[in-house]
Formats: structure tokens, sequence, C-alpha cells
């Protein structure tokens, strides 16, 4: 059933539950650069996530963990200026919270004075509870993030789907519930059944935000790197293509060496 979209002039953590209780899809991208991002924006993408992935597509490192917080606040910096209407999420680095809360909340906080964010992103559920407690006390709008987390790559050693087993689904939907009572806005579910998905949106009020978590979930996202086709060598189930640009931009840049060499850029109408 198609549901009436409505028009957010700002998109804020109140509209995504409004869209929740609406029945209307959630939208996100990652974004890492100001001019990335007005593209992104001027699309009316519902949330912009200024995602640790920067690791990988901006700096080309194997893994997000490398990525360092004053890092996190110059991509996201770049991005908060090119934005007028989503909601920009910021990724918290590995390392910023996950074993002293106080630092967990002096890295929030650093966040959103030094680049103007609207909210932060935490991996993990129970056993990060304090640093959550602490950033949401604060004030600031906490989005959780389960299932596959690739802060913990080295744990599980395996980028394998998440939360097929009963005692790993259980705690997982616990988890869950745990964010939500707490006061997050949202949850990223990455990389688990399309079935838990269902169970988990249906079984708390905030939206949930699927990346190859299937259809159920309240909202989709993926990397615009990956969406665009500038990366090639990344291809798991759930990534849908919309361009290859990857091989259009390697044509467009060769035939500007090819028209450099012969002398045919630039033309007489192309100089003063």
């Amino acid at each position: 059933m198609s549901v009436a979209k409505k028009e957010y002039k700002r998109v804020t953590v109140k509209s995504l539950v409004d869209m929740k209780k609406q029945g209307e899809k959630i939208s996100m991208l990652t974004a890492y650069d100001y001019s990335m991002a007005k593209i992104v924006d001027a699309a009316q993408v519902d949330v912009i996530l200024v995602g640790d992935s920067a690791s990988n597509v901006m700096a080309g490192h194997e893994t997000t963990l490398p990525i360092t917080l004053d890092q996190m606040i110059y991509h996201a910096s770049s991005v908060i200026r090119a934005v007028e209407r989503a909601l920009v999420v910021v990724d918290l680095p590995f390392g910023s919270y996950q074993s002293d809360p106080k630092e967990a909340l002096r890295s929030a906080i650093r966040i959103m004075k030094e680049s103007g964010a609207h909210a932060v992103k935490l991996e993990g559920g129970e056993e990060i509870k304090e640093s959550v407690k602490r950033i949401l006390n604060a004030g600031i709008p906490v989005m959780g993030h389960l299932g596959l987390t690739p802060q913990s790559i080295y744990k599980f050693g395996t980028y394998t789907v998440r939360a097929k087993e009963e005692e790993e689904a259980k705690k997982l939907m616990e988890d869950a519930k745990l964010l939500e009572k707490m006061g997050c806005f949202s949850i990223v579910l990455e990389k688990i059944p399309a079935t838990l998905t269902k169970k988990v949106s249906e079984s708390i009020s905030i939206p949930t935000i699927g990346i190859g978590g299937g259809r159920h979930a309240d909202g989709q996202v993926l990397v615009i790197h990956d969406l665009l086709g500038m990366t090639h060598e990344f291809n798991p189930r759930f990534l849908r293509r919309y361009m290859n640009l990857y091989d259009e931009m390697s044509e467009a840049i060769s035939n500007y060496v090819k028209d450099v060499k012969t002398r045919d850029f630039p033309s007489e109408e192309e100089q003063y």
C-alpha cells in the first residue's frame, strides 16, 4: 500500500518516529564531504550518515577501526555545511566510547559542538549502555546499531550474517528493547535475517534502519560510493547499484588524458 509522503522542511529525530507511525519508509545514505552531501541532501534523503566507513572509502583502510575522532569531526563539519534538510548522524569511532562512559560523553560533545551534527551513532547494546546513558542524559540524540557491528570485526572474524542462531537473535531483541527504553531514537540493523528484522521492527516503537536486513525495516541505508558504483570490489547480496560511476569516471578521465596529449584540449573556444 502506498503512503502519502509528508513534506519535511527539516528532518528531525521526531520526524523519523512520525514516519514510522505513518508507515512512511525512511531513506538514509552516507556522505563524507561537502560536494556529495549537497547532492544527497538536494535529492531529499531523510538522513545523512557520516559513517566511520569513511575509513574504508575515503582513506583506503581495510576496516573502520583506524579512523579518529578528529577525522570524523572533519568529515561531519564538511557535510553539515552542505545540508539544509536532512538529519545528520555521525558515527562515534572505535575507541571513543566503548570502555569509558565519560570518554564517550566527551567524544559525543566534541562531535556536536565542533561539527554542528544533529545526532551520534554507537555500535552495541547492553555492553555500552552506560555510555549511551551518559550521552542521552546530556541531551544528545543517539542512534543505535545492532547485528553486524564493523568496529567489532576482529571479535567476529568475519562479515557474515549475524543473529542466525536463537541465542544471538534473543540478545539482539533484548538489546533493541533496551536501547528503545533508554531513549535512542532509531536503531540500525546490519546484516541480520529478514525475519528477525521484522520481529524487531514490530516490537519497538522507534524506527529501524536496515542494511542487509531485508525489506521489513522502517528504513534503509547504503554507502553512497557503493550505490553509485564508485566501488567495484564490494558485492554483497544486499547492495543495489544505481549507477556504474567507476567505469564512467574512468572513461571520462582517460578521454581527458588523451585530449591533453593530442593537444585537442583546450580548444580555441576554451581559452581566453
